[in-house]
């Protein structure tokens, strides 16, 4: 078998990403179905770049409970939604909470591949509407079979994500308080990327009318302004008996969409686009489906020995926030300015709509990247089940 000339790859380029505001669950977004919701972005993210929808060749998006109004190939309903061409295929895919993050991923691969000019990679995920674990709930069984289920009995039993937050926090000796107070920044961060307008050339404003009258969401809902230490010290053990991890120092449920538009670059430059951004490296990993979400640690390193580079090149990291005890032990095996972590918070005061949350990272971190001038971002999310995606970001322009 002859070797494929790699020189001859088409090289991919992200030239937008935009995202919803993000909505607590019950609150603002909860009256958006979730495939309007991402036929809204999907539709602002093309308009914004004044490109004809017909030449998308396929939208990939990211959903995790795929049940009720999230089943039944959603990214093709939402291409409909938006009222594009019936020529435009959709798929939807499930990474757990990377599922955003790995559309992008799978875009990004087609386009160096050749399979794809021009692609959209987006996520949603309405937790109001579809509930996590839904789509257990809605079917016989359970996922994971009795083969699955005898492998792990002996090391204690395959266990929720907030119980594997708790092992994280024993293994790595985080306390309560240092959560907490990851937990107040994240909150304090969040307040100020908003009121400062941060987030707002990421964020399509969403107008639905409902009984003669007309509401638009334009801000992210979750960041509390007036918590405090105390207030998050009060909170209860939510998974575990004089357990550490509470509903503050965990990511809030919540509903939202985004969107990016991938294409390659010689695409672009035909068309007339300026790219923001490529990207340098992806990695994807499995860990212990036990502890499960200790995958942040060596998909980090993946990403940065694919990219040839070390981590003081990074200027920027967006880690999602699913619980702090993942963020904290991230810093504890890596040593980086805990200023350019998270800097405008995450999850815990923004929330994590599981399958959105991978194209809210993204938009979220190249915005950041044009705003202070950094050349490469980090972004890293630890998933359901145990495994982890990564990727190292190079802005371009």
């Amino acid at each position: 078998m002859r070797a494929q000339d790699n020189s001859t790859l088409p090289s991919a380029v992200i030239v937008d990403a935009l995202r919803s505001p993000l909505g607590r669950r019950n609150g603002a977004l909860s009256g958006w179905h979730p495939v309007d919701l991402t036929a809204a972005v999907i539709d602002a993210l093309v308009r914004r770049s004044n490109l004809d929808p017909g030449c998308v060749d396929d939208v990939i998006v990211g959903c995790v409970s795929q049940s009720g109004e999230q089943s039944l190939n959603l990214a093709r309903n939402a291409v409909l939604a938006a009222g594009w061409p019936d020529s435009v295929p959709g798929v939807t895919i499930d990474r757990q909470c990377g599922s955003a993050q790995q559309a992008l991923h799978f875009a990004i691969q087609g386009v160096a591949a050749g399979a794809y000019d021009i692609v959209i990679a987006a996520g949603v995920e309405s937790m109001t509407r579809v509930p996590m674990g839904s789509s257990i709930r809605n079917g016989p069984g359970l996922p994971f079979g009795p083969q699955v289920e005898n492998r792990f009995r002996l090391a204690g039993g395959l266990v929720p994500q907030g119980v594997a937050a708790e092992l994280v926090a024993d293994a790595w000796s985080i306390g309560r308080d240092e959560m907490d107070a990851y937990s107040l920044e994240s909150h304090r961060r969040a307040t100020s990327a908003s009121d400062s307008g941060h987030f707002a050339s990421e964020i399509v404003p969403l107008t639905r009318t409902a009984n003669g009258t007309d509401t638009t969401v334009a801000i992210d809902e979750g960041f509390r302004r007036d918590t405090s230490i105390e207030a998050l010290g009060a909170l209860p053990a939510a998974f575990r008996n004089g357990g550490r991890i509470t509903a503050g120092n965990s990511s809030q449920l919540s509903d939202g969409a985004a969107a990016a538009l991938v294409m390659s670059e010689a695409k672009a430059n035909e068309l007339g686009l300026r790219p923001r951004a490529r990207v340098a490296a992806t990695a994807v990993v499995g860990v212990d489906p036990i502890t499960m979400l200790t995958g942040p640690i060596p998909a980090t390193a993946l990403a940065l020995k694919r990219a040839g580079l070390p981590l003081t090149s990074i200027d920027v990291v967006e880690l999602n926030e699913a619980f702090a005890a993942v963020v904290l032990a991230w810093t504890q095996e890596y040593t980086f300015d805990p200023e350019r972590l998270n800097p405008s918070g995450g999850a815990i005061a923004l929330g994590h709509p599981l399958g959105c949350s991978g194209g809210r990272l993204l938009a979220t971190l190249m915005n950041e990247l044009d705003r202070t001038g950094g050349r490469y971002g980090l972004q890293v999310m630890c998933e359901g089940g145990g495994m982890a995606n990564a990727m190292v970001l190079e802005r371009l322009g």
